[in-house]
């Protein structure tokens, strides 16, 4: 078939460049009927294998021990979705929970860095290949685990990406899972068609969407809460992430700017001044709007679309740092503004699912 890729139709996936009337490639008579004539996928098609896909049984059977099947989307890129993947999956492995966290952003595949895994190898066994622990309940797999070097880019069509997906999903021994946290690529490529056509049959209980305010965001967002509406995946909810600055006031740089233009380091003059005259300036958090709410931002969106609002997190310069060092924004006390929003959002998802 051809690799320059494939829209969903009535007759399942065909490529996008087949003909108007396609039957569709499984179909008994794809390359055959009078609508196949002049298509230049018309040999490949009619000698294909028909029928199911025999790999759609070993991924029954291999996420028959997954108990819940999460993916997290995003319309756009930039907006926070892997760092929300990996915090959800930190969050709950905290909880006790059997957790696996699948990254199939093939070609930013960022997982590693944000769990701290940068540098592993993928083992094999007579089980399948064996996921990357953080801890004893917290598997990961991603293709930067394969790449020989991380600055190694990943070009490839359509059939090779989905092929590793289909691998990941009936090949990884991933056990006993409560929880599988897939963190998918930005829009509603060849890897979201793949993945939910591969765990529709198997259970899956839905998508969470990562967004920003801001309205080009909001714009590529209600796309994919249509494309989970077109293929059938529940949207269990959207986050508003980056939802305004908060920090505290202790963790500000202040400067001034001389009068050829120069930067000068105010920091000690100005906290100097305010331990002087104002000291119970420190205790407060300094909060700011990034992008333009105005128009109600995800709530609103949600509110039109009729879909769950799962909650804002805000920038939080502490939860850049857990994501750069790959350690959870719950383990220590940094993450006072992100964590207890993260928290929330955590809580409201589990409470949803009981």
């Amino acid at each position: 078939m051809a690799e320059n890729g494939y829209r969903q139709t009535s007759q399942g996936e065909i490529p996008e460049n087949a003909n108007e009337h396609c039957p569709g490639p499984q179909s008994d008579s794809a390359g055959k009927s009078d609508a196949c004539k002049g298509c230049p996928n018309q040999e490949a098609c009619a000698t294909a294998p028909k029928g199911p896909d025999p790999d759609l049984v070993a991924i029954a059977e291999r996420m028959a021990t997954v108990k819940h099947k999460i993916l997290v989307l995003s319309g756009k890129g930039g907006v926070g979705k892997s760092t929300f993947s990996a915090q959800l999956s930190f969050a709950l492995a905290g909880l006790e929970y059997q957790v696996g966290l699948l990254d199939i952003d093939i070609c930013g595949p960022s997982i590693p860095k944000m769990l701290g895994l940068e540098g592993q190898d993928i083992h094999q066994s007579n089980l399948g290949w064996s996921p990357i622990y953080l801890e004893s309940n917290l598997g990961v797999m991603s293709i930067g685990f394969m790449l020989p070097q991380p600055d190694e880019a990943v070009i490839w069509r359509g059939p090779r990406k989905n092929g590793l997906i289909k691998q990941f999903l009936k090949d990884v021994d991933w056990g006993e899972l409560d929880y599988l946290v897939v963190d998918s690529p930005p829009g509603t490529s060849d890897e979201h068609i793949s993945i939910t056509q591969y765990l529709l049959a198997t259970g899956i209980d839905g998508a969470i969407i990562v967004t920003t305010p801001q309205q080009v965001s909001l714009i590529d967002v209600r796309k994919e809460i249509n494309f989970c509406k077109k293929v059938g995946i529940r949207v269990l909810g959207v986050v508003e992430n980056m939802s305004g600055f908060r920090q505290s006031i202790s963790g500000f740089r202040f400067v001034k700017t001389s009068e050829n233009g120069d930067e000068i380091d105010a920091t000690e003059w100005a906290f100097n001044y305010i331990r002087e005259r104002a000291p119970e300036l420190l205790s407060l958090d300094v909060s700011t709007e990034i992008f333009d709410s105005s128009r109600g931002g995800a709530l609103k969106m949600c509110e039109d679309m009729g879909v769950p609002f799962l909650g804002r997190v805000p920038m939080d310069p502490q939860l850049c740092r857990a994501a750069e060092e790959g350690r959870s924004c719950f383990d220590d006390k940094k993450c006072i503004t992100s964590g207890p929003a993260l928290k929330r959002i955590v809580d409201k998802l589990l409470a949803g699912r009981e």
